[in-house]
């Protein structure tokens, strides 16, 4: 079992507790009565901790499976059983009010310890079993982990998969994922974190692109060349380079421009073959294609810093306890990126 990286989020993960409250949730669109009148159902006092990690009722529906008018009336429900307010609704965002937010806190823990618990004693079975959603880079996924899935859930046919594929940095607890692999120079301190390999950022250019317009020698001289950019900051873009180690490295920051940008490796690789200029492409999306017709490394010499992490890692955030499924998955990814390179099927 990995190590915690460091303190617990605040809502920490409840995906398991989602789960079982999933099926009472969807018998009806009205709340299961409460064993005491005076008090509010089980449930929706749950729904209302989910409220708050979302702070949208279309994620808080979607993540309980229920329609986002039965998570209103829910809410509205629970609020009159409350006598005060709970939630503070704008035009932009679901906020919660002070009595609202005091629930939710001293409510919380409670709801954590029924998630664990009930998944101790699922994985009682010694069957992994149970849903796990996971979130991936599209190009990683594409590449490296779908292929693998099929004789994966033949392996383990109790346990469901959702793999949503996207290069934009999800939020695990507040969308209800359990696993995120993920490429970060460092892991958050609030997750835990396997490590499936070490990666590296490449600089490259296809052949045809560098007999038209030169092969740059230093990275200062990217100025006058074509430079595709990967879209993850707003605004201007600058590659910073270092070469050498300890005192006498040597380090260059550059800015640079060019006619596309893009959030996805291979929209920027076919375009780096087409021959539109030059990109920083993570290792798993170039080293396939490496070759004297296709892409050519520019600045070898040259480590390119900040654009890609140093290593690819499973992320899910702090939990004292880790479901077999999730382990199982963690485990999964472990075998494929250790048996795999990154130069395999492109």
């Amino acid at each position: 079992m990995p190590a915690s990286l460091g303190a617990r989020s605040r809502f920490g993960k409840t995906a398991g507790l989602t789960a079982l409250f999933r099926s009472m949730n969807n018998r009806a669109d009205t709340p299961p009565p409460a064993m005491d009148p005076a008090l509010p159902a089980f449930a929706d006092l749950h729904l209302l901790t989910v409220l708050a990690q979302t702070r949208s009722y279309t994620q808080a529906s979607a993540r309980l499976g229920i329609s986002k008018a039965s998570v209103s009336m829910r809410i509205a429900e629970l609020e009159r059983a409350a006598g005060v307010p709970l939630v503070r609704r704008t035009t932009r965002s679901v906020g919660l009010t002070p009595a609202g937010q005091q629930l939710v806190d001293e409510t919380q823990a409670a709801f954590e310890r029924i998630s664990q618990s009930f998944a101790g004693v699922r994985d009682l079975s010694g069957v992994p079993r149970g849903l796990v959603r996971m979130t991936a880079p599209v190009a990683l996924g594409r590449q490296f982990i779908a292929p693998t899935l099929p004789a994966f859930l033949r392996a383990h046919p109790q346990i469901r998969l959702e793999l949503d594929l996207s290069d934009r940095l999800v939020n695990l607890p507040q969308e209800g994922f359990d696993l995120a692999v993920r490429h970060v120079q460092a892991p958050p301190e609030t997750h835990i974190a396997w490590k499936l390999r070490a990666s590296r950022s490449l600089l490259v250019a296809s052949a045809d692109y560098l007999r038209r317009h030169g092969t740059p020698d230093h990275p200062s001289e990217l100025t006058g060349h074509a430079c595709l950019l990967y879209l993850r900051r707003p605004g201007g873009q600058s590659w910073t380079f270092e070469r050498g180690t300890g005192k006498r490295a040597e380090r260059v920051a550059v800015a640079v421009d060019g006619p596309l940008r893009a959030n996805n490796s291979e929209v920027l690789r076919e375009a780096v073959l087409g021959g539109l200029g030059l990109a920083l492409l993570p290792d798993f999306s170039a080293e396939a294609h490496l070759g004297p017709r296709q892409l050519v490394q520019v600045l070898p010499q040259w480590r390119p810093l900040g654009v890609f992490g140093e290593g690819l890692y499973a992320l899910r955030p702090w939990s004292p306890q880790v479901p077999r499924a999730v382990q199982c998955v963690v485990d999964h990814l472990r075998q494929v990126f250790s048996e795999r390179p990154m130069s395999g099927h492109g």
